[in-house]
């Protein structure tokens, strides 16, 4: 994730002010629990919510793949999910915290996995990310931008050691796209997508319970992480997370109850929107000054934006989250990359 948010207590609501404990359940609404499983980084916890279809539950979201998720979801099926039937999992986009454990759950439960297209295909092949050849485009992605030999070694092997925590899928999948409606019991959604922290994110939008799934689109007090990869080196995530909150701000009443996918679940939609949105541009806003005194690799501008000891996993983040920041800007025609021997630097672009 991103860097945390300061946000007036008074602008977001929160119906549900302290969390369930691992194992244990909240009833959200009738019908809705929200429980959260546990994941060995600095943002410790995925929310998993379930939503009551027929004589089962439909799950979105699963958790990653340690022994410590498992343990969390074998407590729930022995204790406030006993002789509970999953019906069917539903995830919201390919990272591990959320599709870890999909495949387990399919299978134990012999449900059908429903996602986008990205998101399958896209986990399908996640594990190149931690094969000897990406590992080596990863390195060369990051010395080109100014990373020391040391740190772009330990980087590219140690900060993609999440991209592992993933189990088998399915042979198959129902696939969600935007403006789908998808029915879980008596409940209706409208299907919506947004870009930027990953490819084709589903949110759930129930319009007359005003009840909005939003996955990593939208939490309170952190910003999802909006990162370009060696893949697609000049991507511009960043511009798709702003038209997506964007989106999101004007289609959605601001009333509605948004279920994040880490954090509380809050009222204040629309606040956060705005608050991402002035929080990227204050950073590019960082970046246009330092780069007014001389030009920088990406490297040299990560401590400008996250300013705080970083390990091998968090650098991997930050690194290409300050790269989407400068993508974004190489497309507004503020700055350009210019490469000079083997190093990339970032110039600002004096208007004549």
């Amino acid at each position: 994730m991103g860097e945390t948010l300061s946000c007036p207590p008074e602008e977001l609501r929160f119906p549900f002010a302290t969390p369930p404990a691992f194992g244990k359940i909240i009833e959200i609404a009738d019908g809705i629990l929200w429980t959260r499983v546990p994941l060995p980084y600095q943002l410790d916890h995925i929310n998993i919510y379930f939503i009551r279809d027929g004589d089962g539950w439909a799950v979105i979201d699963t958790g990653i793949v340690t022994p410590e998720a498992i343990e969390v979801w074998e407590t729930l099926f022995a204790g406030p999910l006993k002789d509970a039937h999953i019906t069917r999992v539903i995830v919201t986009h390919f990272h591990p915290d959320h599709i870890g454990l999909a495949g387990w759950l399919c299978e134990r439960f012999q449900a059908p996995l429903l996602t986008s297209y990205s998101t399958y295909m896209g986990c399908q092949v996640i594990s190149f990310g931690t094969s000897e050849d990406a590992t080596r485009d990863n390195f060369n992605f990051y010395r080109s931008h100014g990373m020391s030999e040391e740190v772009a070694g330990i980087v590219a092997i140690q900060g993609h050691e999440y991209l592992r925590r993933v189990g088998k899928l399915p042979g198959s999948f129902l696939r969600l796209v935007c403006a789908d409606i998808l029915t879980i019991g008596t409940r209706t959604f409208r299907v919506l997508t947004g870009e930027g922290h990953a490819p084709e994110q589903l949110m759930f939008y129930c319009e007359e319970e005003k009840l909005l799934f939003a996955a990593d689109q939208v939490i309170e007090t952190i910003s999802p992480n909006v990162s370009v990869y060696a893949i697609e080196a000049m991507g511009d995530p960043l511009g798709h997370f702003l038209r997506s909150i964007r989106m999101l701000g004007s289609e959605i009443p601001d009333d509605v109850l948004v279920m994040p996918g880490h954090r509380r679940p809050f009222y204040g939609l629309h606040t956060r929107c705005s608050e991402l949105e002035a929080h990227h541009e204050e950073r590019c806003g960082r970046i246009l000054k330092v780069c007014a005194e001389s030009p920088q690799t990406v490297a040299q501008l990560v401590p400008v934006i996250f300013n705080r000891p970083l390990d091998p996993h968090q650098m991997t983040f930050a690194f290409t989250e300050t790269l989407a920041h400068v993508n974004r800007l190489v497309r507004r025609g503020q700055v350009s990359l210019v490469r000079q021997g083997e190093l990339v630097y970032v110039h600002l672009v004096h208007a004549d």
